[in-house]
């Protein structure tokens, strides 16, 4: 009996052991079910808390999100000029080298001086030959009026002698003769007078029609003066030097020895200080944009530094409308592009920031004080406003 009963335990003792084990796991799962309430009861309150800013910090981005109009279709232009001068020559001299910086006035290169020396001596040569022969006119013209003078003085005297002859002459008491001669006395003494003045009056036109004014003012010393000032600015055209500040290019294409013709250009100077950007945005990025309006400006070249600037002008016509070949619509054949509106932006001056290059990509952001409305779903939310009764 006492085997069987042992026998009995022994049976029922795995059965025992499942029924322990599963409810020390009934035990073990039930333990952690109040942590588990408590992070329930948080993350409920939590995304109930957040929500309102996450609404609010939604619609604040939505609505100044269209405050930048932002486009990377820019690069950054520079005053570029190709440097020439007046005059033709031979190139004696180069002050520069390739990719230099200069400043306004400082020396480029030199065309060879000496046919325009010599052109400027002849020149101031022949200006001193125009002032002598004005003063000689002076005095030409004073001797001419004394002529005048004496010439009117003596006509009384020849018109006494007509009377007396002419007195005589009805008397009988004169001879035809003798009244001829004075009658021609007469007449030649009042055409001394009038071939007197003609000449004074040439005189005084070549004196430039007042003979009381200075040589210089005269018309012909006038335009000996100017050969001389044409010869004094050729020959300062032979030494060619820069118009602003800038960076020459292209200098090795020009050789000492070379002949340049007037205005053919030697090299390119590409201005340091005259910098802009050309951007072509979408036309229907510019809605809300204006001149004047504040540009905040990233350059690839230069990760993590910005420039500012104001929107300068805008083109009143697309780009493509400057193009050779404008697009045509009337084949009928038409899909609508969106066209872009080229837009200049000024740099203001940043001497402590890297250099910008002609040709550099850009992103220009231009801040146009927009702010768009809430969308219509939200504004029927609340209903439309009613006017007050007033």
């Amino acid at each position: 009996m006492a085997d069987g009963s042992n026998q009995a335990q022994k049976l029922e003792s795995p059965i025992e052991i499942d029924r322990l084990s599963g409810d020390k796991a009934t035990q073990d799962t039930a333990t952690p079910q109040p942590a588990r309430m408590r992070k329930r009861s948080l993350t409920r309150p939590l995304l109930f808390a957040l929500l309102p800013i996450a609404v609010v910090a939604g619609g604040y981005f939505y609505v100044t999100g269209g405050q930048v109009m932002e486009t990377d279709n820019a690069y950054v232009q520079a005053a570029t000029v190709g440097i020439s001068t007046d005059v033709a020559g031979t190139v004696v001299e180069i002050d520069v080298v390739e990719n230099q910086t200069v400043k306004k006035g400082d020396v480029l290169y030199r065309i060879r001086p000496d046919s325009y020396r010599t052109a400027l001596e002849g020149a101031e040569a022949q200006l001193g030959t125009v002032r002598n022969q004005v003063l000689t006119l002076e005095a030409s013209y004073a001797q001419a009026q004394a002529q005048i003078e004496q010439a009117k003085a003596d006509i009384p005297y020849y018109e006494a002698q007509f009377k007396r002859q002419q007195d005589l002459q009805s008397s009988s008491a004169a001879s035809k003769q003798s009244f001829d001669q004075a009658k021609h006395d007469l007449d030649a003494a009042h055409q001394k007078v009038i071939v007197a003045e003609a000449n004074a009056q040439a005189m005084l036109a070549q004196l430039g029609g007042d003979a009381s004014q200075p040589v210089e003012r005269n018309p012909f010393y006038l335009q000996a003066q100017s050969a001389v000032d044409n010869a004094k600015r050729d020959l300062g055209d032979t030494v060619v030097r820069a118009p602003f500040d800038g960076i020459v290019t292209n200098v090795d294409a020009l050789q000492r020895g070379a002949y340049l013709n007037a205005s053919q250009r030697a090299f390119n100077l590409v201005s340091t200080t005259n910098i802009w950007v050309d951007a072509t945005p979408k036309e229907t990025e510019l809605t809300y944009v204006k001149p004047g309006q504040q540009v905040e400006i990233s350059v690839d070249t230069y990760p993590g530094v910005t420039w500012t600037g104001k929107v300068e002008t805008i083109s009143p016509a697309s780009a493509s409308s400057f193009s050779l070949l404008p697009a045509q619509n009337s084949s009928g054949n038409w899909v609508k592009v969106v066209q872009r509106i080229p837009m200049r932006v000024s740099i203001d001056p940043a001497p402590d920031k890297p250099s910008l290059r002609v040709g550099m990509s850009v992103v220009v952001g231009v801040d146009t004080g927009h702010a768009r409305g809430l969308p219509s779903f939200v504004t029927s939310w609340f209903g439309q406003a009613r006017p007050s009764a007033g």
